[in-house]
């Protein structure tokens, strides 16, 4: 068993998020026991044509057996619990989860008809649980999202402080401040390794409390003559409460549009962090009797998804609601990378409505929910790690961390720049990298889950590019005299009223056929290569191009 590896060494393995934005999911092990922290999802890059989700290869977590002890996870965003319902299909495994994360989990483990054979427990902070030969604490911290908190492990080599997303806003909306108290308490019995958010690693000072994008909300509230829609990430609820305080001081009436957001308001309510008399809501159905200044929709939709209701009520495509000129349209969240080309495209369609658009880049509607540099060497300084390794980003980001931790006194031998993959072995007198394990990315693609490899997404490449040729040829089985053909079929290649050019192609491959042997074209194989090696010089000679070539033979 891989546990067995550095006998008396507690294991760091980082399977996702280290390198990339996204994905997290980190072990820790020791002694052939392990836990793994988060279990996140990334959304497809644009190479990854048809792709729905990506999510950590987790295939050394399989090869643990019984030793693998459960998820605990630090909060409810998407990056890091996302991938579970589809990691549990085949992984028996606890999760282990606060409020907000374990309400977000118990809807998703439901739709994907797992959540009766899931166990899942909710964790509290301040209360300490074992597993195995951890002892694991929550630490609340501020972030976009409530209940996110930071996770003090014991192990047998010492104390492992795992900060989770955060940053410190030292007034916070909910006036509930990261637990720097807590922290504190473990610094001061000595923490062996700090695993610390890199996201804003590279941006100097600190971010802004949740407080400063108040007044800028509050000014659109006031001087738009007609709806606002409100649109941020669902799980925002610090953010989601603002707005539902001031629609009620200027006696606007929410109407929640999206699943996601219903989901959101509805937990978050039940949990207790949104408080609001019911008749503050209307539904969907109501607004065509409401006077529109007298209205608030919180809406899905920030990052242009092409299936949202905010893109198809700026595309006036939505059978309910219509955007026009009095309207504003609040855009409070970041700008996922890869995202850029369809936001900008949909504030151009709302732009077309007439609707005034406030969005980070011409208005204060959105801060950060991750620490920046001041941040987190202050963190660094209040834990006085021995060890510290930087997490979540990509690898400039992780590079600038680890440059941080120095400038805050950790000695340069003394931090790790660790890549998914890689095994830091931390042991009672040192630490030290080891072999690496397997770490990747597992595509999910509608109903399937891993049986899209990298070739496929090559072919995929291929055709968007080059496009596909079909060329249907019949012979003989016998004689293997050319019976009918060769049919050409072209799709994204050449245009198919360009009989000329399709023509040549075909005298090309009817050339080829008749210098092969007859006993040769009675082989179907045969003739498959030969067509495909007669098109692929004729396409690269005459267009310089490579098209995914099909040859069909029917034996006749």
């Amino acid at each position: 068993m891989s546990g067995t590896n550095g006998s008396g060494s507690l294991r760091v393995i980082p399977l996702g998020g280290l390198g990339e934005i996204g994905l997290n999911c980190l072990v820790l092990e020791y002694g052939g026991a392990a836990i793994a922290i988060d279990c996140g999802l990334m959304f497809p890059e644009s190479f990854m044509f048809g792709i729905d989700l990506v999510i950590p290869d987790l295939s050394y977590l399989h090869r643990l057996g019984d030793g693998f002890l459960g998820f605990v996870l630090t909060h409810g965003h998407e990056d890091h619990l996302g991938a579970l319902p589809y990691v549990l299909r085949d992984l028996d495994a606890p999760v282990y989860a606060p409020p907000m994360a374990a309400a977000l989990l118990t809807e998703k483990l439901r739709e994907h008809g797992l959540l009766e054979r899931t166990r899942l427990e909710v964790v509290r902070t301040r209360q300490p649980w074992r597993l195995g030969p951890f002892t694991i604490e929550a630490v609340h911290m501020t972030h976009s999202i409530v209940d996110a908190v930071a996770l003090a492990i014991t192990t047998p080599v010492g104390t492992v402080i795992h900060s989770g997303d955060f940053k410190l806003d030292h007034t916070p909306v909910d006036e509930e401040a990261s637990d720097l108290s807590g922290l504190a308490e473990y610094a001061a019995r000595g923490v062996r390794l700090l695993l610390s958010d890199s996201t804003n690693a590279e941006r100097p000072g600190v971010t802004p409390s949740e407080r400063t994008i108040r007044g800028a909300i509050d000014r659109i509230f006031s001087d738009t003559p007609g709806r606002v829609f409100f649109s941020t990430f669902a799980s925002h609820v610090r953010r989601l409460a603002q707005v539902i305080e001031l629609s009620q001081r200027y006696g606007r009436r929410l109407v929640t549009v999206g699943r996601s957001m219903n989901n959101s308001v509805r937990l978050a309510s039940q949990l207790g962090y949104l408080r609001y008399p019911t008749s503050l809501f209307a539904d969907i159905g109501e607004l065509k009797t409401l006077d529109p200044r007298e209205v608030t929709l919180l809406i899905t939709g920030s990052q242009g998804e092409p299936l949202s209701a905010l893109i198809r009520i700026a595309e006036d495509d939505h059978g309910q609601i219509k955007m026009g000129p009095d309207d504003a349209v609040v855009l409070s969240s970041r700008i996922i990378p890869g995202n850029e080309k369809a936001i900008s495209n949909m504030i151009n369609h709302i732009c077309r409505r007439g609707a005034r658009v406030h969005h980070a880049g011409n208005a204060a509607v959105h801060v950060s929910g991750h620490a920046s540099q001041e941040e987190l060497k202050l963190l660094i300084r209040l834990v006085r790690p021995q060890y510290f390794v930087p997490i979540h980003g990509e690898y400039r980001h992780l590079a600038r961390h680890r440059g941080l931790a120095q400038s805050a006194g950790v000695p340069g031998e003394n931090t790790f720049l660790l890549e998914n993959g890689h095994v830091l072995e931390v042991g009672a007198q040192e630490a030290r990298m080891a072999a690496p394990v397997r770490a990747g990315r597992v595509f999910v693609d509608g109903k399937t889950i891993g049986d899209v490899e990298d070739v496929v997404l090559r072919d995929r490449r291929h055709l968007s590019s080059d496009g596909l040729v079909l060329a249907v040829v019949a012979i003989d089985q016998q004689s293997g005299e050319i019976i009918s053909g060769p049919d050409l079929v072209s799709r994204g290649f050449v245009q198919a009223d360009d009989q000329e050019y399709l023509q040549q192609a075909r005298d090309v491959i009817l050339n080829a056929l008749q210098r092969l042997a007859p006993e040769s074209r009675s082989d179907s194989m045969e003739v498959k290569e030969e067509v495909r090696k007669a098109l692929k010089r004729f396409f690269a000679r005459t267009l310089e191009r490579r098209p995914v070539i099909v040859p069909v033979v029917m034996e006749m």
